[in-house]
C-alpha cells in the first residue's frame, strides 16, 4: 500500500466515508456562510451600508468565537467517547442547525440567522478534534500524509465551490429557498456518509471531563509546550492561517482597486488560489516518498515568500482600466503573473501545511492528540482574528493592500527564520530531503522493524560520506549518530550533524578522551530512549567490501543493554561521496541523478545475543551482492 497511490485510499472504508463526511460538511458551511452575506448585503431592504458592515464583520466573529470557547471541551470528548459514534452525532446536530437556517433564510431574519451561524460554528468547534485525530487511527503512518493532503485539498475546493454556489443560488428567483433545500440535503447526504465511517476507540475512556473553557486550553497549551517540535509546529500551522487570512480577506478589494477587476476575477484568483492549495497537498505524498517529511515545510516556506513578495512586484499600483470581466482580464499578459503568483503560492501553502498535520498526528501521544488538535484550533481562530486586526492596523496607517502582502510574506521569513532556529531539525531535514530527492531514488525495505518507542542500536555497513544523511533523512524516528570525527567536521554537512546530535568519535589511539566522551554521550541517550546509529566498521570501506566490525558494539550493549537492529546501504559504491575514485576524480559532477539505492532493515537482535561477528554476518547478508 505505501507505494501505491494516495487516490487508492478513496475507496477503502477505514478512509472513503470519512473524506466524504468532511468534504460535504465544509462545503455546507460555506454555501451558508456566503448565502447569508449575500443576503445581508443585497436581499434584506432598509440596511444602510453601516448595518450591512456590522452584520458582515459580526457574522465572521460568531463563527470564530466557538473555537474559543468550545475547543477545549471538544478535544477532552474525542478523547473519552468512540469517535465514529461523535461524528455521527456532530452530523445529527448540523441537520438541526440547517433545519434552523431554513426557517432563518425563508423568513430574511438576520439576528436567527446569525444565531444559526454560531451554532455551524459550534459545530465546527466539535468536529475538528476528531476529524484530524481519528486519521492515525484509521491509516498506517506511511498513509497519513497522502490521507491529510486528500482531507485539505477537498476541504480548499469544498470551501470554494460552496462560496459559488451559495452566491450563485441566491442570485436565482426564490434563492433563499433553493440554498435551504441544498443546505438540508447536504447535511443528509453527510449524516449517511457517516454512518459508513468503522469504530475508532476512544484514546482516553477515563478521562474526567474540565468544563472549564478557561483552565483546560491552558492544560492543552500545556500539553503542546511538553512536545517542542508538536508545540512549534501548531504555531507553524497558526502563522498559515494568518498569512492565509490576511491574503483571502484583501482579495476583493485588492481586485477591484489594484487589478481592476469584477466579481468574476475575484472568484477566477479565489479558484487557482484553492486549486494551488490541492495540487500543493497532493504533491506532498509523492515528494515525501509516503512518509512524514517535515523537509517541505522550509520548502514551503520559501515558497509563501517569493511568491509574495513576487506578488507585490506584479502590481504594485492602482489599476488605470476598472470593472474588467475574467475573459478581459485574462486577455491581459501582465495579469498572467498574478495568476502563477497566486497558483504557486497555493503549491507552496500546500507543501507547509500538510507535513505540519502530519508531524502533529505522529508525534502526539494517542491520549493527548484530540485535545493538542482543539488546541492548534484554538490558536488557529486566535491567529485569524489578530490576521484582522493587524490589517486594519497596517491599512489604517497608510498602507496600500500590496504594500500589506508584501509585510506579510516578509513577516513570512522572518517567522520561518525563528521556528527553524529553535528546531533545526526541520531545516536539517529539508537539506536531507534536497540531498535524497536530486540524486537518488531510495527503495526501502522493512523499515517497521525499527521500534516506534524505546532504546535502540541501528548497526549498518559504511559506504559513504552520505550515509547517516540517508539513514537519519528515512527513518522515522529521530536518530543520534556515531560518526568519525573528521568526517563530522565536514563544512556545511557539520551544520546537520550538529543539528541531529550527532555523536563524533575518534579512535583510542588517536584521542582516547574522544572516544570515552562518545561512549558516555551513548550511555546517556539510550538511557534517555533514543536510536542510536554506529557504522562498525569503524571507518568508510575503501574498496566496497564490508569491514571487520569492531567490538565497540559490545561495549555499548554491555554498558546498555538494548535491542540491535542490523540494516545494509546498497548502490552507494561508486557515487561521488564514496571512496572509489581519488578526491580529484570525486570533485566532478555526478555521473548521474536520481539513481537507485536501497536500505534493507534484519530484525532485531536482543542485547543478550549481540556479538560483531554476529552482527557483520547479518549485514552482509541484508547487502548481498550490491555495494
Amino acid at each position: 500500500m505505501s507505494e501505491q497511490s494516495q487516490f487508492r485510499l478513496l475507496g477503502a472504508k477505514r478512509f472513503g466515508p470519512f473524506f466524504l463526511t468532511q468534504s460535504l460538511g465544509a462545503f455546507n458551511d460555506n454555501v451558508f456562510k456566503n448565502a447569508l452575506v449575500i443576503l445581508v448585503t443585497f436581499g434584506i431592504a432598509g440596511l444602510s451600508p453601516a448595518d450591512v458592515n456590522l452584520y458582515v464583520n459580526l457574522a465572521a466573529g460568531l463563527f470564530i468565537l466557538p473555537f474559543f470557547l468550545f475547543s477545549a471541551t471538544a478535544g477532552q470528548i474525542a478523547e473519552k467517547y468512540e469517535k465514529a459514534a461523535l461524528i455521527r452525532a456532530i452530523k445529527l446536530f448540523e441537520i438541526v442547525i440547517m433545519a434552523l437556517a431554513v426557517i432563518g433564510l425563508v423568513t430574511a431574519n438576520v439576528t436567527f440567522l446569525l444565531g444559526v451561524l454560531f451554532l455551524m460554528g459550534l459545530q465546527s468547534a466539535l468536529f475538528g478534534p476528531v476529524k484530524y485525530s481519528i486519521l492515525p487511527q484509521h491509516l498506517r503512518e506511511e498513509e497519513l500524509v497522502g490521507g491529510n493532503a486528500l482531507v485539505e485539498a477537498a476541504t480548499f475546493l469544498a470551501i470554494l465551490l460552496g462560496t459559488m454556489l451559495g452566491g450563485w443560488l441566491m442570485a436565482q428567483d426564490g434563492g433563499t429557498r433553493w440554498v435551504g433545500a441544498t443546505v438540508v440535503t447536504v447535511a443528509i447526504l453527510g449524516y449517511f456518509a457517516s454512518r459508513r465511517i468503522p469504530a475508532a476507540a476512544p484514546t482516553a475512556p477515563d478521562l474526567r471531563i474540565n468544563w472549564n473553557p478557561i483552565s483546560e486550553t491552558w492544560r492543552n497549551f500545556r500539553f503542546m509546550r511538553g512536545n517542542r517540535t508538536v508545540f512549534l509546529s501548531v504555531l507553524g500551522i497558526s502563522w498559515f492561517w494568518f498569512y492565509g487570512a490576511t491574503f483571502l480577506s484583501q482579495l476583493p478589494n485588492y481586485t477591484k482597486t489594484f487589478l481592476g477587476g469584477d466579481e468574476t476575477v475575484v472568484t477566477l484568483l479565489l479558484t487557482v488560489f484553492s486549486l494551488g492549495i490541492g495540487i500543493g497537498s497532493l504533491l506532498c505524498e509523492r515528494l515525501s516518498g509516503h512518509k512524514v517529511e517535515i523537509g517541505l515545510v522550509p520548502l514551503g516556506s520559501i515558497g509563501l515568500t517569493f511568491f509574495g513578495v513576487d506578488l507585490y512586484l506584479a502590481q504594485p499600483d492602482a489599476a488605470a482600466v476598472t470593472g474588467l470581466s475574467a475573459g478581459e482580464f485574462l486577455d491581459s499578459a501582465r495579469h498572467h503573473r498574478v495568476l502563477w503568483d497566486l497558483l504557486l503560492t497555493g503549491i507552496f501553502g500546500g507543501f507547509y501545511i500538510v507535513p505540519l498535520y502530519a508531524l502533529i498526528q505522529t508525534r502526539s501521544e494517542a491520549g493527548h492528540r484530540s485535545r493538542i488538535i482543539a488546541g492548534n484550533n484554538i490558536l488557529n481562530a486566535l491567529f485569524m482574528v489578530v490576521s484582522a486586526l493587524a490589517a486594519i492596523g497596517l491599512l489604517g496607517a497608510g498602507l496600500s493592500i500590496p504594500e500589506l502582502l508584501l509585510t506579510t510574506a516578509i513577516m513570512n521569513a522572518a517567522v520561518a527564520v525563528f521556528i527553524y532556529s529553535l528546531v533545526p531539525e526541520f531545516l536539517m531535514r529539508f537539506l536531507v530531503w534536497v540531498l535524497i530527492n536530486t540524486l537518488y531514488r531510495i527503495r526501502k525495505t522493512d523499515l517497521d522493524r525499527i521500534p516506534d518507542e524505546g532504546p535502540a542500536v541501528i548497526v549498518c555497513n559504511h559506504v559513504s560520506f552520505v550515509d547517516a544523511l540517508i539513514l537519519g533523512g528515512n527513518i522515522r524516528r529521530p536518530v543520534r549518530f556515531v560518526m568519525y570525527y573528521k568526517i563530522f567536521r565536514i563544512p556545511v554537512l557539520n551544520f546537520i550533524f550538529r543539528t541531529a546530535r550527532a555523536i563524533p568519535i575518534a579512535g583510542a589511539k588517536e584521542d582516547p578522551a574522544l572516544m570515552e566522551r562518545a561512549f558516555d554521550e551513548i550511555d546517556a541517550a539510550l538511557r534517555n530512549g533514543d536510536v542510536v546509529c554506529i557504522f562498525p566498521e569503524g571507518a568508510l570501506t575503501p574498496d566496497g567490501e564490508i569491514q571487520t566490525f569492531r567490538p565497540g558494539i559490545e561495549r555499548i550493549i554491555a554498558r546498555t543493554p538494548v535491542p540491535v537492529i542490523p540494516m545494509a546501504l546498497k548502490g552507494l559504491w561508486g557515487s561521488i561521496f564514496s571512496r572509489r575514485d581519488s578526491f580529484l576524480r570525486r570533485a566532478r559532477l555526478p555521473r548521474r541523478f536520481w539513481s537507485r539505492i536501497e536500505m534493507a532493515t534484519g530484525e532485531p537482535v536482543p542485547a543478550e545475543a549481540v556479538a560483531a561477528a554476529d552482527l557483520e554476518s547479518r549485514v552482509r547478508a541484508l547487502r548481498g551482492d550490491r555495494a
